[in-house]
């Protein structure tokens, strides 16, 4: 789950890099080639891990009573941000494609931070173990 998270920051990283040197007008011969990597390393660490773990986490997290409803809310939410971001994309590029691309890479640090603090391990537990887990955690806080 981490390494997704760590390869989508460094491939916002590179194409954010890549649109600096190009508005310095430095590497310009380097700087497509770093974009494309960028965008590949960004697409392979997401389908890797980003792209289907949080669907995996949502069934095996979720109790019986309530899986369809917190479901069908999590996959509402899901795609009402995919539509934000879609939406915001171009404005945010013409602002500043540099500017866009950091703040992503930003965004994907603290998803970085997220799964490691937050999300449970749930490989070999059963349901039960991951609910007992989670409700120690939450009368901790």
């Amino acid at each position: 789950k981490q390494l997704s998270a760590v390869g989508t920051c460094i491939g916002c990283f590179l194409a954010a890099l890549s649109f600096f040197l190009q508005d310095i007008h430095k590497w310009k011969e380097v700087s497509p080639i770093l974009a494309l990597v960028g965008v590949l390393v960004y697409v392979g660490s997401y389908s890797l891990g980003m792209g289907a773990i949080p669907w995996v986490i949502m069934s095996e997290i979720f109790p019986i009573n309530v899986k369809g409803s917190a479901g069908s809310l999590v996959t509402l939410v899901n795609w009402l941000c995919s539509w934000i971001i879609s939406y915001a994309f171009n404005f945010l590029m013409t602002w500043s494609s540099t500017g866009t691309f950091i703040g992503f890479a930003v965004t994907c640090g603290f998803t970085i931070l997220f799964v490691a603090k937050l999300v449970p391990e749930t490989k070999g537990r059963t349901l039960e173990e991951i609910q007992a887990s989670l409700n120690s955690n939450s009368t901790k806080r």
